[in-house]
């Protein structure tokens, strides 16, 4: 049988924790958001040449994923693998995987594919920080194993999180590896305060800008 929304949402947090309250925090969103959009829109339509350059297919790879309340909404990243491969069904990608684009490897190296996600963070549908969104296979997967798995989307997902900024970024090839992650979002949500925020932002970006200085 179809799992509906209401289903998704039954696994979700029944009171609305504050991170998915505060105007504070949607405040930062959109002001960051759109700064970001605006100082990295020279870089965004250089990638973008880039790989129309390197391989066919459309620029950016549209993915469903579940956000707020267990919603399904529509994540945007740069196309890093070849056209008939983002067509598959969902594989997490391996290191010297083939199915990677030249300036694929470049991009998910820095993170830069990640960077139209700022749209969806200025529409709403994500926020700065907050649990990452899983692909739905994977969250169909987990949400039988690990004990509140679901609960992760009583926020917004986010570009970053505390668990990323904590050592648990990238693949996650293990239940024991998920299992890790999703306890630092669940801490994320239930400890969430607008200084938090600030803190795993400035983790996030310093970082992150350094590692594209040097080129991945």
């Amino acid at each position: 049988m179809t799992e509906t929304t209401d289903d998704r949402a039954a696994h979700i947090l029944v009171e609305t924790p504050a991170a998915a309250r505060s105007a504070t925090k949607r405040a930062l969103d959109v002001a960051g958001a759109g700064a970001g959009l605006l100082l990295l829109a020279p870089l965004l339509l250089f990638v973008a040449l880039l790989i129309r350059l390197d391989s066919r297919g459309p620029v950016l790879f549209p993915q469903d994923r579940h956000g707020l309340g267990g919603r399904v909404f529509r994540i945007y990243k740069f196309r890093t693998m070849t056209a008939a491969a983002s067509r598959e069904a969902f594989r997490q990608a391996t290191a010297g995987d083939a199915r990677i684009t030249r300036i694929g490897d470049i991009l998910r190296r820095t993170s830069i594919d990640e960077l139209p996600q700022l749209f969806n963070v200025l529409i709403g549908d994500m926020s700065l920080i907050g649990p990452r969104p899983h692909p739905l296979a994977l969250d169909a997967h987990y949400r039988e194993l690990i004990p509140r798995y679901m609960d992760r989307y009583a926020v917004r997902p986010g570009m970053s999180g505390l668990a990323q900024v904590s050592g648990h970024r990238g693949p996650t090839p293990t239940t024991a590896d998920m299992a890790a992650r999703v306890e630092y979002d669940l801490r994320y949500i239930e400890d969430w305060s607008f200084g938090l925020d600030l803190r795993i932002l400035l983790k996030t970006v310093i970082p992150w800008w350094r590692e594209v200085r040097r080129g991945g």
